[in-house]
């Protein structure tokens, strides 16, 4: 158990490493979007849950409707995110992601992918077999313990 606890620290600390090395690269688009902790929130929030009404976001993020209204309002003057009538009951707002919101966090999320690129692009095909491996082994045993509703793109 041991050479087993042993392996896992050195691809943690691996891990960690290549974390360090691709974070101004990811840091990128995070920082120049001058968006606040809430406004990322309410994004990455629509990003994983699509449309929702503004009491269902309002409670995903703990706070009341009052607070989040103001945020969202900064949020549609910027064109990140949009509201529409509820078709089925004409009193509820939704809210969404617009083109640009999605594109935003989608940047974010993916930021760093070309570093990521160049790095296996100097890989031997051998050493690239082993990698895809393994990260065909890590994304199995993470969906695994994902939720319901994590559905990473393929």
């Amino acid at each position: 158990m041991a050479k087993k606890e042993q392996l896992i620290a050195d691809i943690m600390g691996a891990q960690q490493r290549l974390q360090h090395l691709f974070a101004y690269d990811r840091s990128d688009p995070l920082f120049s979007s001058h968006l606040t902790m809430s406004q990322l929130k309410i994004l990455f929030l629509l990003s994983r849950h699509g449309n929702v009404s503004g009491g269902e976001l309002a409670r995903l993020l703990g706070v009341g409707l009052a607070t989040l209204s103001g945020t969202i309002d900064r949020l549609v003057a910027q064109d990140l995110v949009v509201r529409t009538e509820d078709p089925q009951d004409r009193r509820v707002r939704r809210i969404g992601l617009t083109e640009a919101g999605d594109k935003l966090i989608a940047g974010i999320i993916t930021a760093g992918a070309e570093k990521q690129h160049t790095l296996l692009s100097r890989l031997s095909a051998d050493e690239l077999t082993v990698v895809a491996e393994a990260m065909r082994l890590l994304v199995r045993a993470a969906t695994n313990d994902a939720p319901p509703d994590a559905n990473p793109p393929e």
